[in-house]
């Protein structure tokens, strides 16, 4: 599975694999339960975990950096039920954060996240650019 394929679908808890996409929504497989389920673009939002960014102190990062930040911390993930225990988990795994504008619930997901991404092993890497040079 590559992180370039991961989506978050608003109204819908979990992380989802992108599969197809139609004119009218996308064709997605959750990886909690794998169940694969279609979700229209009326009634959902697709936020590709690529193109999500972080607030910090100063400029905002890419949520992969935060990612990359909690696995080489090696700490173990706090309960995701107990507020003060995340904020003070990412106070040492990811001072930088700009904790005025980043929620707890935002951080929360975080955890839940990067749990299910280490529980599938998906590799964190973003794409690789496509090359648009025709001078070759």
């Amino acid at each position: 599975m590559e992180y370039y394929k991961l989506v978050a679908v608003s109204g819908l808890p979990g992380l989802f694999e992108l599969l197809t996409t139609k004119s009218d929504g996308a064709i997605v497989r959750g990886l909690d339960d794998g169940q694969t389920r279609f979700a229209a673009n009326r009634s959902h939002q697709f936020s590709h975990l690529e193109s999500i960014e972080v607030f910090t102190q100063a400029d905002n990062a890419n949520l992969i950096e935060v990612f990359k930040a909690m696995k080489e911390a090696g700490t173990p993930l706090p309960n995701e039920k107990d507020a003060n225990a995340i904020k003070k988990y990412f106070e040492k795994v990811y001072p930088a954060f700009d904790f005025d504008r980043v929620y707890g619930s935002d951080m929360k997901k975080m955890v839940k996240w990067f749990a299910v991404l280490q529980k599938h092993e998906v590799e964190l890497k973003l794409s690789e650019p496509e090359n648009t040079d025709t001078n070759e």
